[in-house]
């Protein structure tokens, strides 16, 4: 597969050149590319500053970074994995977003920090849903970077504001209408039951903007979880999500919360942040299996009460990089390889000190 179908390629370069710091060969390939116990990897050469393609033996040890677009692309890699068990994977596939809601509210610990979700039935129910929150958020439950997501409020007595954005992330004109309107709208957009509702949390800033934060806790070099950093996102005027890839922009972490709280309350905040994103990334862990990192979405509403929005286990660490934080960036980049490096001591894997990175 060409190097010019790899979403991340700019990242795989960061790893690449991380990884020479401390003597690990980073190697990109697909489940495509195998063939038998070798396959076609993309070797980045910075003498020349290009890619170079060859044919190297399956690694001990590899960092999976397939996104699963399409159910091909699942079975394509669930294949592979099964074809290849022996191999050490520092992550695994979590579920869907409304299998998630249903494994993480087992936990009495996480679960106040989650809020209201249900699966889409019809639009009677998602309208009692409605009005028992007045403001709600339906989301693909396969969905990524704010693809297909719509926010309904209650604003009046019988007027509701629809807002949201297709599934190419391209932002939908407000609709303003009464209950019979909003339901006439709701079915003309044929919802199923690949959707979830999700209470929402006020995340409206003073300028109309929505906002939220991304945490993001690594596996350290001596196999630990460990916060590498977190930072605010601030959404384009009229978006109803944050995501850097919908226009978002990335501000510090310190400086978001400081619009709305004072110094102390920042800390509690900053702290309660901390112990869930430990707490969860044990919980996951134990149901699961073996993972290195986590990206956690977080929203912090107005009385500085903490909910987990998201959480995905394949998270970009680019909104470091947006907002300078170059040494936090460099040690999200880092952190897998490090890890992989300890993996690899307690597993006793071939001494090459080879990981590959697997992406589609």
């Amino acid at each position: 597969m060409g190097g010019s179908r790899l979403e991340e390629l700019a990242f795989f370069k960061r790893l690449s050149q991380e990884g020479r710091k401390i003597g690990v060969q980073v190697e990109v390939f697909t489940p495509g590319d195998v063939r038998g116990e070798s396959a076609r990897t993309l070797t980045y050469v910075p003498e020349k500053g290009t890619w170079m393609r060859k044919l190297a033996p399956l690694p001990p040890i590899i960092y999976d970074r397939c996104r699963y677009k399409a159910a091909a692309n699942y079975q394509m890699l669930k294949a592979f994995r099964n074809r290849h068990s022996k191999l050490i994977f520092l992550s695994r596939p979590l579920a869907n977003k409304w299998s998630m809601h249903q494994t993480l509210s087992q936990s009495t610990e996480i679960k106040p920090y989650l809020p209201a979700t249900v699966r889409y039935t019809s639009v009677p129910d998602l309208l009692r849903f409605l009005k028992k929150h007045k403001l709600i958020y339906v989301k693909p439950k396969n969905g990524t970077g704010g693809r297909g997501i719509l926010r309904i409020e209650q604003v009046g007595a019988d007027r509701y504001l629809l807002q949201g954005r297709n599934h190419s992330r391209t932002i939908i004109s407000p609709f303003r209408a009464n209950e019979r309107q909003l339901e006439i709208k709701l079915h003309s957009l044929r919802l199923s039951p690949d959707y979830v509702v999700q209470q929402g949390i006020p995340l409206t800033l003073r300028d109309g903007r929505v906002h939220d934060y991304r945490l993001l806790i690594q596996k350290n070099g001596q196999g630990e979880w460990e916060v590498t950093g977190c930072a605010g996102r601030i959404g384009p005027h009229r978006s109803i999500t944050s995501n850097l890839h919908g226009g978002g922009s990335a501000v510090p972490q310190d400086r978001l919360l400081g619009y709305r709280f004072s110094p102390d309350k920042i800390t509690g905040i900053k702290n309660e942040m901390n112990n869930f994103a430990h707490k969860l990334a044990d919980f996951l862990e134990g149901k699961f299996g073996k993972l290195c990192e986590l990206g956690m979405d977080i929203a912090v509403d107005p009385k500085g009460g903490v909910w987990l929005l998201e959480v995905n286990p394949k998270p970009s660490r680019e909104v470091f990089r947006r907002i300078g934080q170059h040494g936090v960036y460099q040690k999200a980049v880092s952190r897998p390889l490090e890890y992989a490096l300890w993996m690899s001591k307690q597993k006793k894997a071939p001494l090459s000190e080879e990981t590959k990175t697997e992406s589609n």
